[in-house]
């Protein structure tokens, strides 16, 4: 069986992004800060979702509330792919302890703790 490599997409900020893509990541989409940034951030959350090519969707943390219901719908659905991950912004995070955080993400996630 032939092995399929997915990539990572971000959406963000134009600062977010550009990081991200100095790191390898080639699939994003920048949201510009107006009224139309949380239908833009659903419409490119979608558009990732079914690309088959994204195993990993990194999302800037200040924009999850505006898809908090197709990630709902996605675990409603038990979808493994493409991943969900929230991230930091320039202005920090939400998060009071970001290692807890992800450790709940990955339990969550893979059904059980992992450690490093």
């Amino acid at each position: 069986m032939a092995h399929q490599e997915l990539g990572i997409a971000v959406i963000g900020d134009e600062d977010l992004v550009s990081g991200m893509r100095l790191a390898g990541v080639s699939l994003y989409h920048i949201v510009m800060d107006n009224a139309d940034s949380g239908e833009d951030v659903r419409k490119a959350v979608l558009s990732f979702i079914n690309d088959s090519n994204v195993g990993v969707i990194a999302i800037q943390e200040d924009y999850q509330p505006f898809v908090d219901e197709i990630t709902a719908g996605l675990r409603r659905e038990k979808r493994v792919l493409p991943v969900i991950v929230e991230v930091p912004s320039k202005r920090g995070t939400e998060q009071g302890d970001v290692a807890l955080h992800y450790r709940t993400f990955i339990r969550r996630f893979v059904g059980f703790d992992v450690e490093l």
